[in-house]
């Protein structure tokens, strides 16, 4: 059976909310043992994130969980031309389900409603929307179904909120004279945002408009090289053991924040962008990919930090993406985990820059044992 070509050919999203600045934060998200976060201040000037969005009110009383995000964003792709009920396949990826089981798509698809159809959830990090998409692809190119859905979401605001820390705060009380939470859980509360972004992917283009014709994605993970660097639900000691919760005793899940998410931001800076270039060089070799070719450059990254640590990794390596080919969003709308490269191909999809024959290069780097995606998409229409 003859392979068929593949189409993103509509993309929507969903924010909560009202945008919330860096000034509001801890308005949000709340005080943990009554004082400011020592670490934010450093931590927003390197990011450079102005606004994100949370799932949460000024209280913070939820708004939304994660499947009823979902669905709101999906539920933006259908009209009467394509409706629910035409959807064969739902695929999601997300690092915040609502639940461990059942999945998070089956979770959507209850949300959604509509009739029974096959789901898919992609279990990850950032990289776990990228993996539901290269499923509902294949699913697509090979023919056993015409069309898919695909998520991309996370609530991390919810894990962020004080009051998740405040039974470790009253432990380092007892123990120590500088009871704040360590570096590694602080660092991410503020770069973490909420959303919801879907596609539609489908064999024919569309007849009018644009269509994204996804030429190829490939994925590769080096955890068999590299410690774990983003994770939950675990410990990890000074030898980079990972201890997981159903190895703690309820006790220590407490005391230790077990359940919430922590990255190590020495590993961060030393490998991420070694692995993801290390990725891409193998690509340009493989596939010849001519570099030049490439209209727009959509990297996914969790802090502009990155940006210039990238670029001139890049350089050393002579792989050449002029800066003006560069096209992110972070500091408009935070770092959505799994959900950022849809984020940037939904607003990059209706910015009216993209002209037939444009080549897109999306990269999306996950950090929690360091794996890299890298998607290429030709304009049609």
């Amino acid at each position: 059976m003859p392979m068929k070509d593949v189409y993103l050919t509509r993309i929507e999203k969903f924010l909560p909310n009202e945008p919330v600045s860096n000034d509001e934060m801890e308005n949000y998200l709340g005080l943990i043992n009554g004082n400011e976060s020592k670490s934010r201040g450093l931590i927003l000037r390197n990011n450079q994130i102005k606004t994100r969005y949370y799932t949460l009110d000024k209280n913070g009383v939820p708004t939304h969980n994660n499947a009823q995000l979902t669905a709101i964003a999906i539920n933006k792709l259908f009209d009467e031309e394509i409706k629910l009920s035409d959807i064969e396949l739902l695929t999601a990826g997300t690092s915040s389900p609502d639940t461990l089981q059942p999945s998070h798509a089956s979770m959507v698809q209850g949300e959604l409603g509509g009739q029974p159809m096959e789901v898919m959830s992609a279990q990850g990090t950032c990289n776990a929307a990228m993996i539901s998409l290269k499923y509902a692809y294949m699913s697509v190119m090979t023919g056993m179904v015409k069309n898919a859905v695909c998520s991309g979401s996370e609530i991390l605001s919810q894990w962020m909120l004080a009051k998740n820390f405040q039974t470790e705060i009253d432990r380092r009380k007892e123990l120590e004279k500088n009871p704040y939470i360590a570096f590694e859980k602080d660092f991410l509360r503020w770069m973490l945002s909420d959303g919801a972004a879907a596609v539609l992917v489908q064999d024919k283009p569309n007849k009018n408009g644009l269509s994204l014709k996804i030429e190829w994605i490939d994925i590769l993970s080096y955890a068999n090289e590299y410690e774990t660097c983003m994770y939950a639900g675990c410990t990890k000691d000074n030898s980079g053991k990972i201890t997981g919760w159903r190895e703690l005793s309820v006790d220590d899940q407490v005391k230790q924040s077990v359940f919430s998410l922590k990255q190590d931001a020495k590993l961060l800076q030393k490998y991420v962008v070694q692995t993801g270039t290390q990725l891409l060089k193998k690509i340009i070799s493989e596939r010849k990919l001519d570099l030049k070719e490439v209209d727009f450059f959509l990297p996914h990254i969790s802090s502009m930090f990155f940006k210039e640590k990238i670029h001139e990794h890049f350089a050393e390596q002579q792989i050449n993406i002029p800066k003006e080919k560069w096209f992110l969003n972070l500091t408009k709308v935070g770092n959505i985990g799994a959900a950022s490269a849809f984020f940037m191909l939904e607003e990059i999809f209706h910015s009216g820059k993209l002209k037939n024959g444009d080549h897109l290069l999306v990269m999306v780097p996950e950090s929690a044992r360091f794996s890299h995606t890298y998607m290429y998409l030709k304009v049609i229409g």
